[in-house]
């Protein structure tokens, strides 16, 4: 996840600008697009709560971006199952949002998560057959 501060407002306001960096993002960092990004302009209930958001699904999961132009802020968050360079994507994003401030926070989900369909049919068989001797008693 970024928050970056201080961007080029211009692109923060471009829906054009979000849609190119969404189609172009999954495949700089080895991600896999299922669908092509949507993007919209919005109106917040504050006049300078406006701004673009869009999201772009991936195989692996999502990425989405929420834009406040006329704060220069940005919000981005990458979400996915595979690993990935997650300084080379935040060097990118920077640059790409000319962001002069920038916080980062990763968070390693999904830890125990089986990874292999493998390790699913044990997981099932396991449960399975708890529920087989519940019944039975």
């Amino acid at each position: 996840m970024l928050d970056l501060y201080d961007c080029n407002k211009k692109k923060l306001k471009d829906v054009q600008f979000i849609y190119k960096f969404l189609d172009s993002l999954p495949g700089l960092i080895g991600m896999t697009k299922i669908m092509p990004p949507y993007t919209f302009a919005y109106s917040g209930k504050v006049k300078e709560d406006w701004g673009v958001s869009g999201v772009v699904l991936i195989a692996e999961s999502h990425i989405s971006v929420h834009t406040f132009p006329e704060k220069g802020y940005l919000s981005l968050d990458i979400f996915s199952c595979n690993d990935f360079d997650v300084d080379e994507a935040s060097e990118y994003i920077v640059n790409a949002f000319e962001a002069k401030r920038v916080e980062r926070h990763f968070l390693n989900r999904g830890r125990h998560f089986p990874k292999t369909l493998d390790r699913v049919s044990q997981i099932m068989e396991m449960t399975r057959e708890r529920k087989i001797g519940e019944i039975e008693k």
